[in-house]
């Protein structure tokens, strides 16, 4: 930690999953301004959610193998480069089609670049600078979770909504040539085999089919257009588990299931990520929309929720440790359904301190009591051999449920291709949406009573100390060793 070295590689992977972690949290905020630039309707603002979510969900273990594999160096710059290059698309972007393709170009530069950065900090680190190296990265990755909403606000107010993807060039430009010059080349002696391109395919292929169908049918009822493709995604996830358990060396090995504690952890996490996903997608829109906010003010508004998980994790962290996983699984999503449904009161003329802060302080408080121990559980349940896929497996459920949770809520709530258009409209139908959330963090809190029972207590790990992402739990690469 102490070395220059040290400090620059700290430095780069900040950098890089920074750029990411910003990019998740400033673009909900400018999806009204990009509807009305673009004249877009309510399917274009969900794509342009979704179409980054699609492929980092579908590709992010494959770009874990792909730095074990070729350098995690290599990779992860790569993955900075593709994703600036893909930010800069967005940017520019003439149209829907243009800015939704560029979104799904973005996520395959987050897929290659995210589980890149803590993989460099495990990987060049000291065992014993290792633990503070990662608390570091996480502490700051924390505070630029925290502040996107801000900053997405305040770009979309003054400069105009491009600039919520032009400000990732600049951060490309410094972190590349400091990854090139300062951080040393590793990867994998040990990896071999093929890799499950024909897996990841498929699954992206099955949340993509199933996605559009989704998000087609407010507009479309039950016609061709919806039917086939939703029919089709369902197919090819069945072929996709069909694929994966005959693999020798499969992407997502489907004996890990067997592992009930594992398997239901990821069930409690598909459940509270699929809310969280659909909550800030909606609340941002409902305080523009319906309370008549400004982009900076609506995006300020969600401060105190992740400034609560960067100031509560750790000791969330500890408390799970010592009182084991269940209680703060099982109370975490509560309170986060209690958040929810209080932000119902946050209609037209709300006031913020009344009708949107007690909401926000009760999710936060929710949140920061069980993002730590559901990692720490995840990664207890499996040999330490493991801990990589199992930590890649559990974010990319996460990713995939707020993939999904984005694309059925409109529907599940009659929430109309122009009902942004319609303050009425659209507050309706933001209340209808928060019971379905806060349905779905209960279903988590019963699940996770019900099922998690084993004795054995998760260790907070140093990522999860200042974990501030709302749309998955942290990654852990897994155990590295000096000079692999």
């Amino acid at each position: 930690m102490g070395t220059p070295t040290g400090r620059f590689v700290l430095l780069t992977a900040v950098l890089g999953s920074g750029m990411a972690l910003l990019d998740s949290t400033v673009v909900n905020v400018a999806l009204p301004h990009i509807g009305t630039d673009l004249h877009a309707d309510l399917a274009v603002l969900q794509w342009t959610v979704n179409a980054y979510m699609l492929t980092l969900a579908g590709l992010i273990l494959l770009g874990g193998a792909l730095g074990d594999r070729f350098g995690r160096r290599r990779v992860f710059v790569l993955g900075i480069v593709w994703f600036a290059l893909a930010s800069l698309l967005c940017g520019i972007a003439p149209d829907a089609g243009v800015l939704i393709a560029a979104r799904a170009l973005q996520g395959i530069g987050g897929a290659l670049l995210t589980p890149g950065s803590l993989a460099l900090l495990q990987a060049v680190f000291h065992p014993d600078d290792r633990a503070a190296a990662v608390g570091a990265w996480s502490g700051l990755g924390g505070v630029a979770s925290a502040v996107g909403p801000f900053v997405g606000g305040w770009l979309v107010d003054g400069p105009g909504w491009r600039w919520v993807f032009l400000v990732n060039l600049p951060i490309a430009a410094v972190c590349v040539p400091v990854a090139l010059r300062y951080v040393p080349e590793t990867r994998d002696p040990t990896a071999r085999g093929r890799f499950d391109v024909l897996g990841a395919v498929l699954g992206a292929l099955a949340l993509g089919l199933t996605t559009y169908a989704l998000i087609a049918a407010p507009g479309h009822g039950a016609s061709p257009a919806v039917i086939v493709p939703g029919v089709a995604g369902v197919l090819l996830g069945v072929l996709f588990v069909r694929l994966e358990g005959r693999l020798a060396e499969p992407m997502m090995p489907p004996g890990i299931f067997a592992n009930r504690t594992f398997s239901a952890v990821n069930a409690v996490t598909v459940c509270v990520y699929a809310a969280f996903s659909g909550f800030f997608f909606l609340s941002v829109l409902q305080l523009q929309i319906v309370s008549g906010w400004s982009a900076l003010e609506a995006g300020t508004a969600l401060l105190p929720t992740t400034v609560l998980m960067l100031l509560l994790s750790p000791r969330a962290g500890r408390v799970g440790e010592a009182v084991g996983a269940r209680l703060p699984l099982t109370v975490g999503p509560l309170l986060c359904a209690a958040g929810m449904l209080l932000m119902t009161r946050a209609g037209h003329g709300a006031v913020y301190w009344r009708d949107v802060l007690p909401a926000l302080v009760v999710l936060g408080l929710g949140m920061s009591a069980l993002v730590a121990p559901l990692t720490a559980t995840v990664l207890a349940s499996v040999d330490v051999g493991r801990a990589g896929l199992a930590s890649g497996i559990n974010n990319a459920a996460a990713r995939a449920a707020g993939l999904v949770a984005v694309a059925a809520l409109p529907l599940l709530t009659g929430m109309g291709p122009e009902a942004y258009r319609d303050p009425a409209a659209f507050g309706a139908a933001f209340q209808r949406a928060m019971l379905w959330c806060a349905g779905a963090l209960v279903a988590g809190a019963l699940l996770a009573w019900t099922t998690i029972r084993a004795p054995r207590r998760g260790r907070p790990h140093p990522e999860c100390a200042y974990h501030c992402g709302v749309t998955a739990p942290p990654l852990d690469p897994g155990e590295r060793r000096p000079g692999d």
